[in-house]
């Protein structure tokens, strides 16, 4: 798809994807999405390697690794991996017979318990045939500090096309351009930087911090310069900071009746089950016209009335469900890099007839959206939160998450046909990351589709396939309520 992106990204971690980096210490915590690409036949490997080497040397964060920062004093920066192999990032795997979906999503959980090599370029292919009917798939992660569900579709557009039979761009020289742009880098083993003490390392990761961090941030920053002279500014500067993740933890739960979360999902494990629903886009549009909705608030009104069904079939009423959405923050036209900060928004879980819920849905939205586009969510804290011990982010992180019954997100796609490598795109199933919550509920609109894939914590939604069947049906119900 030949669309103009720009590319060029900061050298260093924002503090927000630093953040990501941080937590992703903690296996429960992995904040990468992944995506199943349905294909209807399995597409040219060796047109797809040409098509992504040339996608790859006209996007840097792709050829590049992370290089530590300078302890909590700096982010980690970014550097080209003088050893890049792009064979190390394509895997090629045939499903056995009868190559079910249940067994390509199986497969794709399996795939996603895999961790990233943490010293290479943070993404990995996988082409997948042995399909039933013929078909194909690709299953794909990039790791969340490169890019979030916005940028990595952007990125899609340099290895996807418009027609199956779309020649592979030219060979390029992908070596050479790494090679030329490793010897630029100014990025060292250790500290990210070409300080040539650990005095000058300690002076630029200082100033670092000075230029990047916001509100109480930059004044903890000052306050380091302080500590050898007075001891007592170190205890009132964790202080500081200890405040400041309490606030930021009431931030990210959900508040209300019930913000603990519903008993029958509270289960946690590293365990993910992947389980894919479709509906018409054009459905979501008549029901959100009728209700004074957008495509979003049908989207989770569909979710608490699909969650609140299940609760009742397995004898486990809920009044209250706690959820959350994604808000973008973009304004610019990259290919990478993050631009969001997660919402949290409490649902209504008991029984009520179904554009009732789409109501309330739009009301409770629309107050968590404003709240956080006032306090600036998150986002804005991850500086000083960045500067405590992994341990107590963890512990914060997965104390949060666990309070969510499910998480959303909901991206927008091409309106027409895409192809991959002389196959067609069937459909992309998105797997959000569950990060410690009970699912993530990913939609992707496509073609007319909005494909909704359910990453689902077993130990939490015990039936999924019951789930998904409850989501199916809250869709087909609220249509046919907004259509008499």
């Amino acid at each position: 798809m030949a669309k103009t992106r720009d590319t060029e990204l900061s050298d260093r971690m924002s503090e927000h994807e630093a953040l990501m980096w941080s937590v992703e210490k903690d296996p429960w915590l992995n904040p990468s999405g992944g995506s199943l690409i349905l294909l209807d036949r399995p597409m040219d490997i060796d047109h797809f390697r040409r098509q992504l080497r040339h996608a790859v040397s006209k996007t840097p964060r792709l050829y590049q690794r992370v290089v530590p920062g300078f302890g909590r004093l700096s982010t980690p920066a970014w550097a080209p991996d003088p050893e890049f192999d792009i064979d190390a990032h394509i895997r090629e795997i045939v499903l056995p017979k009868p190559g079910s979906d249940r067994q390509l999503f199986d497969l794709a959980a399996q795939l996603y318990a895999e961790p990233l090599d943490r010293t290479r370029p943070l993404w990995r292919f996988v082409a997948i045939s042995g399909l039933k009917g013929g078909r194909g798939a690709i299953w794909a992660i990039i790791h969340h500090a490169v890019s979030d569900g916005i940028g990595q579709m952007r990125m899609a557009e340099m290895y996807q096309q418009l027609s199956r039979d779309e020649a592979p761009p030219e060979e390029v020289d992908l070596e050479g351009i790494i090679a030329a742009a490793a010897a630029r880098s100014d990025a060292k083993e250790s500290g990210g930087n070409m300080a040539t003490s650990a005095a000058d390392t300690l002076r630029q990761s200082a100033e670092h911090v000075l230029r990047r961090q916001i509100g109480i941030g930059r004044r903890v920053a000052g306050e380091v310069a302080m500590w050898p002279a007075d001891p007592a500014r170190v205890r009132d500067t964790v202080n500081t900071a200890l405040e400041t993740v309490q606030s930021t933890t009431k931030m990210l739960r959900p508040r209300g009746e019930g913000s603990s979360g519903s008993p029958l999902w509270a289960n946690r494990s590293r365990h993910r089950r992947l389980e894919y629903v479709t509906v018409p886009l054009d459905h979501l549009k008549t029901i959100g016209k009728a209700a004074g909705g957008s495509v979003n608030d049908v989207f989770m009104a569909a979710l608490a009335e699909a969650a609140s069904r299940y609760h009742i079939r397995h004898d486990a009423p809920v009044e209250w469900l706690n959820s959350s959405f994604v808000l973008s923050t973009r304004s610019d036209n990259k290919a990478g890099g993050n631009a969001f900060t997660p919402v949290p928004v409490q649902l209504p879980g008991a029984p009520m007839p179904i554009l009732d819920r789409v109501g309330a849905t739009i009301k409770a939205v629309a107050v968590a959206k404003e709240e956080a586009q006032t306090t600036g969510g998150m986002t804005g804290l991850s500086g000083i939160i960045n500067l405590l011990p992994t341990s107590v982010i963890t512990q914060t992180a997965k104390s949060t998450a666990r309070r969510i019954d499910f998480a959303t997100s909901n991206l927008r796609g091409a309106p027409f046909e895409l192809y991959t490598s002389g196959a067609k795109v069937l459909s992309t199933i998105a797997m959000g990351p569950v990060a410690g919550t009970g699912a993530n509920i990913t939609a992707l609109s496509y073609n007319g589709s909005f494909d909704i894939g359910i990453f689902a914590d077993p130990a939490a939604i015990t039936d999924t396939e019951g789930f998904r069947d409850d989501v199916e049906q809250s869709f087909a119900d609220l249509l046919a309520a907004a259509t008499t």
